[in-house]
């Protein structure tokens, strides 16, 4: 499976040797930053040789700690380990990032016994320069209760996230089935644009110019279809002439 994955997630790449197997180079695997002749080590890797026997115990640990293996673990906790000891290892030549946070995923989804809808990765993304910096500090040391503690705080977070972004796809959805037919295709392309920035908002919120560009209506044209848009509830406006913002009616539906 993990094999399977690192394929898809290295899909059309044509600078990496090892795809769809564990890394073989005799060169040290190490995250680094800063120039060239002064690099900082942040983290350096088993050497190769010992990765197929480190993914052995890794997988061996992974599968007795389910719901319903021998040593099973919490949700979050188990979720949290798993990303850690897998990044830890590193045991691709690249993706081992987007794999850990897969397989986080993967432990809370057998915790539930079903697939579930989260946002996860995406969390932990939005949080990235806190991200290395724990990961750094808990490969540092062998007590991993810092690290799941900030584990566990995204983990919460990212539920709230997807909780909004189902509130949001069914709002959207709602609003869009109460407008079918009652807007043009100019005002249609403004509104799917807006809801491309997600539960977040339009950036500042759209202003006339906004739309313009967009559509490619005139001056005169926009505001036409601006207040229309205000009038049938779509968008509710703050602001006065130029300073006019708009922004998604959502609490109407």
């Amino acid at each position: 499976m993990l094999f399977a994955w690192h394929r898809m997630v290295t899909s059309g790449r044509s600078d990496l040797i090892e795809i769809g197997r564990y890394r073989t180079s005799q060169e040290p695997m190490q995250v680094v930053s800063g120039p060239i002749g002064g690099p900082k080590v942040h983290f350096e890797a088993p050497p190769s040789k010992q990765v197929p026997a480190e993914m052995k115990r890794f997988i061996a640990w992974f599968n007795r700690t389910t719901p319903k293996g021998a040593e099973p673990l919490p949700a979050i906790t188990r979720a949290g380990i798993a990303h850690l000891y897998f990044d830890s290892i590193h045991p691709f030549e690249d993706g081992n990032g987007r794999l850990g946070r897969a397989i986080s995923e993967k432990a809370i989804a057998q915790s539930f016994g079903q697939p579930l809808l989260t946002a996860l990765a995406t969390t932990i993304l939005a949080h990235q320069k806190s991200y290395y910096e724990a990961l750094e500090r808990a490969n540092r040391q062998t007590d991993v209760n810092t690290w799941l503690k900030w584990f566990a705080d995204v983990a919460l977070e990212a539920q709230r996230r997807t909780i909004t972004q189902v509130e949001f796809l069914i709002a959207k959805t709602k609003l869009l089935d109460r407008l079918r037919g009652h807007i043009n295709e100019r005002q249609q392309e403004a509104l799917m644009r807006m809801f491309r920035e997600g539960p977040g908002g339009f950036k500042g919120g759209l202003s006339a110019g906004n739309y313009s560009t967009i559509t490619g209506a005139s001056p005169a044209t926009t505001t036409r279809h601006l207040a229309d848009l205000t009038e049938k509830g779509a968008l509710v406006r703050t602001g006065e002439r130029r300073h006019a913002r708009y922004a998604l009616n959502l609490a109407r539906g």
